[in-house]
C-alpha cells in the first residue's frame, strides 16, 4: 500500500517530512491539502499539516511521521543507531520546532504575505523582526561549523527541519544578506542543497 502524505509542497513541515520519505526510498503520494480544512481536522485536532495515512495506520506531527517511517520500512536509518546521536537528533529537531521557527515564522509571513498597501512589504514591521532573526542564525550557524550538519556527520532529521526555512530565508532580502554573512551555513546550505532529496521536494517543481 502507498503511503499518502496530506499537506501543501510549500510547507517546511511537509517538507520536512517530504526529505524523510525521501532519504528512506519510500513511495508515497502527496496530497494537496490546506491546514484546518475538514480532511486534516479529521485526522489533525489541531489542524496542522502534514498528515499521514499508510493503510489503518493514521498519524499527524512531522516527527511523528518520520520516527514511523524509520521503524517501519527498510532503508538507510534516518535517526542514528547510537543513542547519543539519536537523542541529540531529537534534541535539534525539538530545538528548531520550538525555539527556531518560532522566531522565523513571523519574518517569513511578512515576506511571503505582505500586509501593506496593495500587497506591499511593511518596512517597520520587517524591520522588528530582523534582529531575532539574526539571532537564531548566529545560533544555527556556530551549530554546523564543525561537520556540516547539525548532528554528527550524517544528515539527519535535524538537519531535515533546519534545511527547507534556510531555503526560504536565501529568497527573502534581509535575511539573504544575513545567510550570506554566516560563512558556516551558507557552506552547509550548499552542501546539502546538492541533494537528491533536496532537489526532489523543491516546492517549485
Amino acid at each position: 500500500m502507498t503511503l499518502e502524505l496530506f499537506g501543501a509542497a510549500r510547507s517546511v513541515f511537509v517538507r520536512t517530512t517530504r526529505l524523510a520519505l525521501e532519504e528512506k526510498g519510500v513511495p508515497y503520494r502527496l496530497i494537496a491539502t490546506a491546514p484546518h480544512t475538514p480532511e486534516i481536522l479529521a485526522h489533525n485536532p489541531f489542524g496542522k499539516i502534514p498528515v499521514m495515512r499508510h493503510g489503518d495506520v493514521v498519524l499527524f506531527e512531522s516527527l511523528s511521521i518520520i520516527v514511523y517511517v524509520d521503524r517501519v520500512f527498510d532503508g538507510p536509518g534516518l535517526l542514528p543507531d547510537d543513542p547519543q546521536r539519536a537523542a541529540r537528533t531529537v534534541q535539534w529537531a525539538s530545538a528548531i520546532n520550538a525555539s527556531v521557527f518560532p522566531e522565523l515564522v513571523g519574518y517569513m509571513q511578512a515576506n511571503a504575505f505582505p500586509s501593506g498597501r496593495n500587497g506591499a512589504r511593511e518596512p517597520a514591521v520587517i524591520d522588528s523582526l530582523v534582529p531575532r532573526v539574526k539571532a537564531q542564525l548566529a545560533i544555527l550557524d556556530a551549530a554546523v561549523a564543525e561537520t556540516d550538519h547539525l548532528v554528527g556527520d550524517t544528515f539527519t532529521p535535524a538537519d531535515m527541519y533546519l534545511m527547507p526555512m534556510l531555503a526560504y530565508l536565501r529568497v527573502f532580502p534581509e535575511s539573504a544578506v544575513m545567510l550570506a554573512a554566516s560563512a558556516n551555513l551558507s557552506r552547509y546550505f550548499e552542501r546539502h542543497a546538492a541533494r537528491g532529496s533536496f532537489r526532489a521536494t523543491d516546492p517549485a517543481r
